[in-house]
């Protein structure tokens, strides 16, 4: 990674979208710490606290890089954002024009991109009055009142919505995805944090070097696996007939079908993480925690993120969006359709339905194996976290992000570099 870093950096229109990238990473971390009026940063760390690490606004703060903890312009970071693709993502397989949209090349993307945008504005507003309702019931706000909370609420989704530009900037004019690099430098930022908690622990006489060497070795494990599994992927075996068509013969060629291991990503993290988290922070809003007793006291104590009940359910609403979003993208109907109108077929099978079952039956296992993967990082740091007692700030949701934020930036700086070192064949 960084031989393909250094290499890039030797090329002058390289280098300019590389430093337009870190320029643009570096407004984001400077917003991060510019204050929004009326709101105390310390009553708002003191909630985050009582809600205990691996909650949503946990999640939250480490997605906005500390943003969301102190208060920022950016305390919702992008997450309105990422919500309001996935929104779109799953309007337009279920809505018919929508989908018809997508298949008209680049004008259809743009007009679906702009649906984005005004649905990002939307969820940002709604969102940051939810945040609003939870700060006054906190009392986290200095001057309540209805100036103030439009101040707080217009604020909060300005921010959001100039991380959007800010991401579709990098997008244009430098390397990676921006959205994506947003979150990857909030989640790296998280660092020196986790670094300061284990060494208050060790000074406190919580862990010794044996507890920080096994927690170090755990980490670089951890991102070994989130690696390897982000890297894996299930080839089927293509093969294309030969077909003549004048005086060329096309076809005849062998190819293959890569079926990813994670093809669903993080999103079913998300998912499950958002429905899980909802009961507590729709009641958050009304002032209720786990101390008010009652029905809905026992429940938010059910659903606390220590509890074995939450991981239980955590890990299964995981496996279940892992199926359904991967159902929703994936179509082995179609695959077979358009392998069997170009002469292809899969060695050993008749094209048409016995293809597209076959796919099916791989794709399920295929499917099984990361959902099975994807629940265990997620659950990994709260088993951790309740075994010693320390706060993880960065964790499995945030490596997996990571990784596969550096691994698909590394990719784009390689096809970067293949294209300018191409010479073509009149050369």
């Amino acid at each position: 990674m960084f031989q393909t870093i250094r290499n890039a950096w030797k090329i002058p229109d390289l280098r300019k979208k590389l430093l337009y990238t870190l320029l643009m990473i570096v407004v984001f971390r400077l917003g991060s710490f510019v204050p929004v009026p009326f709101i105390s940063s310390e009553a708002m760390r003191a909630m985050i606290d009582r809600t205990g690490q691996n909650s949503l606004l946990s999640f939250f703060d480490t997605f906005s890089g500390g943003a969301f903890g102190n208060a920022t312009i950016f305390a919702m970071s992008i997450t309105p954002y990422v919500n309001a693709s996935i929104i779109m993502n799953l309007l337009t397989v279920a809505i018919p024009a929508l989908e018809r949209l997508s298949r008209e090349g680049e004008e259809g993307r743009k007009k679906i991109a702009q649906f984005s945008r005004y649905l990002t504005v939307v969820l940002g507003f709604v969102q940051a009055v939810g945040l609003y309702l939870t700060l006054v019931n906190a009392r986290a706000i200095t001057n309540p009142g209805f100036i103030s909370g439009l101040t707080i609420i217009i604020t909060f989704t300005a921010g959001t919505a100039f991380l959007m530009w800010l991401g579709e900037q990098i997008n244009e004019k430098g390397i990676g995805n921006g959205i994506s690099l947003l979150i990857f430098a909030g989640i790296v930022s998280r660092g020196p944090d986790m670094i300061r908690t284990l060494a208050g622990s060790y000074m406190a006489g919580r862990l010794n070097w044996f507890g920080i060497l096994a927690i170090l070795v755990i980490a670089v494990l951890v991102i070994a696996a989130v690696v390897a599994m982000n890297n894996s992927e299930r080839r089927i075996p293509v093969q294309y007939s030969k077909r003549v068509v004048g005086r060329k013969v096309y076809g005849g060629q062998s190819t293959h079908i890569p079926l990813k291991l994670l093809s669903a990503g993080v999103i079913p993290i998300i998912f499950a993480m958002s429905i899980i988290a909802f009961p507590g922070t729709l009641a958050s809003f009304f002032g209720k925690t786990v101390e008010s007793g009652g029905f809905i006291g026992g429940l938010l104590k059910i659903l606390s993120p220590r509890s074995a009940v939450y991981s239980i359910l955590y890990f299964v609403l995981i496996l279940f969006f892992t199926f359904f979003y991967t159902a929703i993208q994936f179509n082995p109907i179609e695959i077979a359709n358009n392998m069997k109108k170009n002469g292809g077929f899969i060695p050993g099978l008749r094209p048409g339905k016995p293809t597209s079952d076959y796919i099916s039956k791989v794709l399920s296992r295929v499917t099984i194996a990361g959902a099975i993967f994807l629940g265990l990082i997620a659950v990994f740091p709260i088993a951790m976290a309740s075994a010693s007692a320390i706060n993880i700030s960065i964790g499995g949701t945030s490596v997996l992000i990571a990784v596969g934020v550096a691994l698909d930036t590394v990719k784009q700086m390689e096809s970067q570099m293949l294209m300018r070192h191409y010479k073509g064949f009149l050369e």
